[in-house]
This record gives structure tokens, C-alpha cells and sequence, in this order.
């Protein structure tokens, strides 16, 4: 199961992406990672077709199955978001997927 949390680009949105490197991932790594994360994979926007990339971010952590991820973030949750408002003004939109291909 993937959970993507993406944060979508404005004209006026924040997004500092050496905090987000340096500070955020490692948290995410450290907190949800010792709770059963077996990925993460970071995607940084940088163009669509139309031109501006619609999202200035993408993060995908994969875990084993939705049981798992409520474990992870129910012991860490509070950490993580809390962090957010230290990188961006973006709010997060979190989905989750199944992997089909």
C-alpha cells in the first residue's frame, strides 16, 4: 500500500526543500520507518505539460498494508504533521493507493 502526500503548487505557496531534505525526511525515515515504512520515495516538481508543475511536491511511502500505516502514524502522526508548518504553507493532501502495475 502506498500513501502519497502531495502538496500542490500556488503562485503564492512556500516550500523550502533543504529543510524538507535535511530535517523532514529524516524524521519521516526515523519515526515511521521504525514502525514498519519500507520506502519513501520523494518527487520534486518540475514542469507539466502545461507548463507550471502542478505540485510542488510528492512523497510515496510504501508500507506493508493499511493496518500497518495506522500503527506508524498513530504513534507518530503528531510529530510528523507538526513539522509541516516549518517547511511550507501547503496543506498536505494525504491518499491512499494500491499499487496495480
Amino acid at each position: 500500500m502506498i500513501v502519497s502526500v502531495t502538496y500542490p503548487k500556488t503562485a503564492t505557496s512556500h516550500f523550502d526543500h533543504a529543510y524538507y531534505t535535511s530535517k523532514h525526511i529524516p524524521l519521516v525515515n526515523r519515526t515511521y520507518g521504525a514502525h514498519g515504512m519500507k520506502s519513501l520515495k520523494v518527487l520534486r516538481g518540475t514542469s507539466s505539460l502545461g507548463g507550471a508543475p502542478a505540485y510542488e511536491l510528492i512523497a510515496l511511502l510504501e508500507f506493508a498494508d493499511m493496518e500497518t500505516f495506522i500503527k506508524a502514524a498513530g504513534a507518530h502522526s503528531d510529530e510528523v504533521m507538526a513539522d509541516v508548518r516549518h517547511f511550507t504553507d501547503i496543506n498536505p493532501i494525504v491518499q491512499f493507493n494500491d499499487s496495480v502495475g
